[in-house]
């Protein structure tokens, strides 16, 4: 089959493309610009790539068009495309329509934690021999690309998808995991997200409402009990449902049936005992750090158990070999002495969860954080009260400008303001004006021993290579 991506170079649409190359597929895309990593990334895969958008990248016919997210009803490709009668879909629907249907759907969703579950899961049901079909938004350290393509074309396959609650393209204004026809599933915290998408906290909890609701009667779900959303959304499920929780989630943990004693930390690796309805084991070795990695492997650990029939012992020993997944508190390098980490935390939970991980982990020396407000939610000042509370655990934190001066000024996240209340509460806090700037003060700040965390949901005016190079 030919098929053709229009927006082939986002995370999500790339991936796919890589995804059905290895199904045999003719593959042609077309976008803007084709930029390293991923226009790379698709030549090397066999994707047939086309500059800018054209009606005449739609000759010869393919058999199907894809429509990425990122275009507008007024596309001339996708308007072409559509006009013609040519079949068409978002990702979600040529996801589900050419895998999904097909196979056993595992899908990971929640405001926070979804691609590391997703990879951790996929990990394991491949360490553990079911040869997992997936496709997670990040790339995980034990694979070679962010997809797999199922090792079996039986019905039951596993295929391991990350649930993204945000719409799938400008024809369907819906959730993208409503097409993920899921059957083994997990819900982790839930937290305001997506504002552009979703006006309040209602409509948001809607869209996770309608996806338990796809859960069939002999289904999984997999929820965060100590989670209040995630918990009250499980109580409407008609399959089984199993709550987890750490040990150290108050009375939260008590009605969770798979629940996580912390142990503390050792060579690096988070230390666990695990209760799972009924089973006991002692002494699990996470290589991830933080409270939040723990709920993700127990996230993980369910639905490979619980919904794969995965033993747990096998489970066990294969989690302590995760590699982890790139741009999740991922060791850049340590020039100098100085452990540089990249994170994709940017809502306020995720930069605390992600700071108190690495604190707890790296106890001596600073603990300097930089972080750059990139995502719609993060650049509006929706968060303007939390952020500050989010940095307690640093020593020293440097802002970076909002990564998007388009928003108006009533609307854009304050940093300034946010530097104040932060140094009121304790670490030292700055406003700097550009990268080359945070980088130039780092110089001065960090040393042997100490950690720096950069933390964005975007490419972060390539600070990471910076630091790496003029730390070292």
């Amino acid at each position: 089959m030919h098929i053709h991506l229009i927006g082939v170079c986002g995370t999500g649409m790339g991936a796919l493309a890589g995804l059905l190359r290895a199904s045999g597929h003719r593959v042609s895309g077309s976008d803007t610009a084709f930029y390293p990593p991923m226009g790379d990334a698709l030549l090397r895969w066999g994707v047939e790539t086309r500059e800018g958008f054209d009606a005449a990248h739609l000759s010869p016919r393919p058999d199907l068009v894809i429509v990425g997210n990122v275009c507008r009803p007024n596309n001339v490709e996708a308007r072409a495309a559509i006009d013609a009668g040519m079949p068409y879909r978002s990702l979600p629907g040529a996801l589900r329509e050419l895998y999904l249907s097909r196979a056993r759907s595992f899908v990971v969703t929640g405001t926070h934690g979804k691609t590391t579950t997703s990879a951790l899961l996929s990990y394991l049901l491949d360490r553990c021999g079911l040869q997992p079909g997936f496709l997670i938004g990040g790339l995980p350290v034990d694979f070679d690309h962010s997809f797999q393509a199922p090792g079996s074309d039986a019905q039951d396959a596993p295929f391991v998808v990350e649930g993204d609650e945000y719409d799938s393209a400008f024809f369907e204004k819906y959730a993208k995991f409503l097409q993920y026809e899921p059957q083994v599933a997990t819900i982790n915290a839930i937290e305001h997200d997506h504002i552009d998408i979703y006006p309040d906290m209602e409509s948001y909890l809607d869209a996770f409402r309608r996806f338990v609701a796809l859960l069939p009667d002999d289904g999984l779900l997999m929820f965060n009990a100590a989670d209040t959303h995630a918990a009250q959304l499980a109580r409407t499920a008609g399959c089984r449902a199993l709550g987890f929780a750490l040990s150290a989630d108050g009375g939260n943990h008590v009605a969770a049936d798979v629940i996580a004693t912390p142990r503390g930390y050792d060579d690096g690796m988070q230390r666990f005992d695990l209760d799972f309805a009924g089973q006991h084991l002692d002494g699990l070795s996470l290589p991830l750090s933080g409270a939040h990695n723990l709920r993700n492997a127990l996230a993980a650990l369910g639905m490979a158990h619980a919904g794969a029939g995965v033993p747990l012992p096998q489970l066990a020993d294969a989690l302590a070999d995760f590699g982890g997944v790139r741009r999740r508190q991922e060791l850049r390098g340590t020039p100098a002495g100085v452990r540089v980490y990249d994170d994709f935390a940017h809502h306020p939970t995720a930069v605390a969860e992600t700071l108190d991980g690495l604190r707890a982990r790296h106890p001596d020396g600073k603990l300097i954080a930089i972080f750059e407000p990139r995502s719609a939610t993060a650049s509006r000042n929706l968060h303007q009260d939390i952020y500050p509370a989010a940095f307690d655990s640093a020593d020293v934190v440097l802002l970076s400008p909002v990564g998007r001066p388009e928003i108006a000024d009533d609307e854009r996240l304050d940093v300034a303001a946010i530097a104040e209340r932060i140094a009121e509460r304790g670490p030292r806090a700055e406003a700097q004006p550009s990268v080359d700037a945070i980088v130039d003060r780092i110089q001065t700040l960090a040393g042997p021993g100490d950690t720096v965390v950069a933390m964005s949901n975007g490419a972060f005016g390539g600070i990471y290579d910076k630091l790496l190079g003029a730390l070292a």
